[in-house]
């Protein structure tokens, strides 16, 4: 194997938020001459995404592959750990610096046990990287403030936009989809041929169809389960729906940015550094979906402000949320955790 300058750790078998941000990381890392290696994610989807370059893939289910795989690596000049098993794992097997990105607004450890752990893990740690303000001001101990990008699109593909409000998550308590449903009952769009298609899985998909029929949206609504043309469906969406009020970041609404897809989100948490940067944003209280309801339906029936407000993001995506610009800062943190 060859030498590696920085392995990225995360200790799953899925391919969610954080495992997407580490694979377009890594890929924007190798283009910029880096020989990296990620350990862990889903198979099949993770070797896909890899697939091109000169990223190293080996799978880390649990943090004990994640040590044997550490272990191996030779030259190995920095791990960067995502959450807290890829954590614990990097201080066990690796023998080079660590930075940590802190992907979620809390403290580490929800039992006596683990935050011992975690009080470990803070020592080794060489320094850790936030993905919003809102996460760094949740957590223990200093850290860098890194936004994570994504990459530009080009203005106008995908042609027309449709009368359709996307939402793209995982289908998991955390996420609040169901406010999703209750913001879009409360916005009436269904009566003038809007539909709502929610993109994702998980173990709350039955409970969100119940609550579609309970709401009398059923008719209205597509559950399109997992998806791998998100980005397509943001190209011919005409509104992104954002509704978690506590997201750490959310990813997905920067993809939306991206593509100039106008989005509606919860105020709040990542949110309000993404969307909320822009002077035409549509920000929502979503402890109140009849009044986020009023402002989905006026942003959806206005098409001149739903195209200067999808091109505002745009641009703003462009300036300041890119993964070239994410790379190049998280560079300087690694310069200064290998000279430390």
């Amino acid at each position: 194997m060859s030498p590696v300058d920085v392995a990225h750790v995360v200790c799953t078998e899925a391919f969610a938020g954080v495992e997407r941000y580490v694979a377009t990381l890594a890929r924007e890392q190798d283009a910029r001459g880096m020989r990296v290696q990620v350990l862990g994610g889903a198979p099949e989807r993770m070797r896909a995404e890899l697939a091109g370059g000169g990223v190293g893939w080996s799978p880390a289910a649990t943090p004990w592959h994640a040590v044997r795989g550490l272990m191996a690596l030779r030259g190995l000049r920095l791990v960067h750990a995502h959450m807290t098993a890829a954590e614990s794992a990097a201080v066990v097997g690796a023998r080079a610096p660590i930075v940590v990105t802190r992907h979620f607004a809390g403290r580490r450890g929800s039992t006596p046990p683990a935050r011992l752990a975690g009080r470990v893990v803070a020592r080794r740690v060489a320094d850790q990287v936030a993905i919003s303000s809102f996460v760094a001001q949740r957590i223990e101990g200093p850290s860098t403030v890194i936004h994570p990008g994504v990459r530009p699109q080009p203005a106008g593909a995908g042609g027309s936009r449709e009368p359709v409000v996307l939402v793209a998550q995982r289908l998991e308590a955390e996420k609040r989809t169901d406010l999703a449903l209750r913001m879009w009952a409360a916005s009436g769009l269904a009566a003038h041929g809007w539909r709502l298609q929610v993109a994702g899985e998980g173990a709350l998909l039955g409970e969100l169809r119940r609550l579609a029929v309970e709401l009398g949206v059923a008719g209205s609504c597509d559950f399109l389960g997992a998806r791998a043309d998100i980005a397509d469906l943001m190209a011919r969406a005409g509104v992104f729906l954002a509704p978690r009020p506590d997201e750490p970041y959310g990813l997905s609404v920067v993809e939306a940015m991206a593509h100039g897809l106008p989005v509606v989100a919860a105020a709040g948490g990542g949110h309000d550094e993404t969307v909320g940067a822009s002077p035409l944003a549509t920000l929502v209280d979503a402890a109140e979906p009849d009044g986020a309801g009023a402002a989905l339906a006026a942003l959806a029936g206005d098409p001149g402000r739903r195209a200067a407000y999808g091109e505002d993001l745009r641009r703003l995506q462009r300036r300041q949320f890119t993964v070239a610009a994410h790379a190049a800062r998280l560079e300087a943190v690694y310069r200064a955790a290998v000279l430390r």
